[in-house]
């Protein structure tokens, strides 16, 4: 068996303009290079009317024992403008020894690592007890309608077991081997319309500012604190990212204004419990007013932990041995799919240094390609011991 080269490979996957929802291709040419290891792979394309049609990939080797799953993504965000990198980032290339590219960092390398991990885990252990699989989605940069949430229900129909997964996102902050994450934030975003009385800017008593009822609105939402946090996570927080009115007369108290949130989120509350507590807020300060108002929110998973056990603690001793650094437990950052793969396993991620993603010039060092293509087949064999 050939043995897979994770800087090849990532080359490779780079070259693919994969910028979710397009696929370009990426998932079929994955899917095929884990077929020439063995692997069964499955194809899976969801859609639905209110979003574009995504690929997304389940492939497996192995029928017995315990299922140790690697999940990733090959989609990417836009590179922006491209005259502002030194290279054409669908076109990836090696400086100073690091390889750059959009998806080098975040996630098209952590994948190469673990395909070449597998490759030569397999070359020597061929018929070993139990089974390793990949849940790999173009959809995680965006909406995440037609990812992984639907593999995650699609494996759940069919009985589908996974035992314990390994997330590839890049987890460290400077150097590889500071970080695993063992759980996220939940996040819940909003958006609130409040609806008052337009008329003429001379004779406010007989108009009704909506801009003064958002306004005590935002004010006591971000005044109430939601918690101070706990021993596994920071407090939560809301922050208002717009506040918009569209009145370009300097002359007319407007109709309407809006604004929108989002709250990042521990396991001391669900997004249920936090739009009740938003909704009441809302409603006693509009009707105070003499307001109307409407709330629309969209929950992007809650929060969640993973309680470090033994394969945890196994990974951590690979990593701490590999990099010299004792990594953190940390449930930092932002969300990522391990939201939707948590209802059907305990998981971990743990990828490469995430400083330069979504950037300019995102870049791997070639040195922690090689460092992590090691520290993922080690925790190979050492699960499948």
């Amino acid at each position: 068996m050939t043995i897979v080269n994770a800087l090849k490979l990532s080359k490779d996957l780079i070259r693919f303009p994969s910028v979710t929802p397009k696929d370009a291709g990426a998932i079929k040419f994955l899917s095929n290079k884990l077929k020439k290891l063995g692997f069964n792979c499955k194809i899976l394309e969801f859609k639905d009317k209110k979003s574009k049609p995504i690929k997304n990939l389940y492939a497996r080797i192995g029928k017995e024992g315990s299922n140790l799953c690697y999940a990733g993504h090959t989609d990417v965000v836009p590179p922006g403008n491209i005259k502002d990198w030194t290279i054409n980032p669908f076109k990836p290339s090696i400086k100073k020894n690091y390889l750059i590219g959009r998806g080098a960092n975040d996630m098209k390398s952590s994948i190469a690592c673990f395909v070449a991990a597998v490759s030569k885990f397999l070359q020597k252990n061929r018929k070993f007890n139990g089974s390793i699989s990949f849940l790999i989605t173009g959809d995680e940069e965006g909406y995440a309608i037609n990812g992984t949430k639907k593999v995650v229900d699609y494996l759940r129909k069919r009985k589908e077991k996974i035992d314990f997964c390994i997330v590839g996102e890049p987890t460290n902050p400077n150097k590889l081997g500071e970080m695993i994450k063992i759980g996220r934030r939940g996040s819940l975003s909003g958006k609130i319309e409040i609806t008052g009385t337009q008329g003429h800017i001379a004779y406010p008593h007989l108009s009704n500012n909506p801009i003064n009822t958002m306004v005590a609105i935002c004010k006591k939402l971000k005044e109430n604190k939601l918690d101070k946090g706990n021993k596994n996570f920071q407090p939560s927080n809301l922050e208002f990212t717009s506040i918009n009115v569209d009145n370009k007369a300097h002359n007319v108290i407007p109709a309407r204004a809006r604004a929108q949130f989002n709250i990042r989120y521990n396991n001391l509350h669900t997004s249920n419990s936090l739009k009740k507590k938003i909704s009441f807020i809302v409603k006693k300060i509009s009707k105070k007013n003499k307001c109307n108002y409407k709330i629309d929110y969209m929950a992007n998973g809650d929060a969640f932990l993973t309680k470090p056990g033994k394969t945890i603690s196994m990974a951590k001793k690979v990593i701490k041995k590999i990099t010299k650094i004792n990594p953190k437990l940390s449930t930092t950052g932002g969300t990522s799919d391990a939201r939707f793969i948590k209802k059907i396993s305990p998981c971990l991620e743990f990828g490469l240094v995430n400083k330069t993603m979504h950037r300019v010039d995102e870049c791997v060092s070639l040195t922690d390609l090689r460092k992590l293509t090691k520290i993922y087949h080690d925790i190979l064999v050492e699960y499948f011991k």
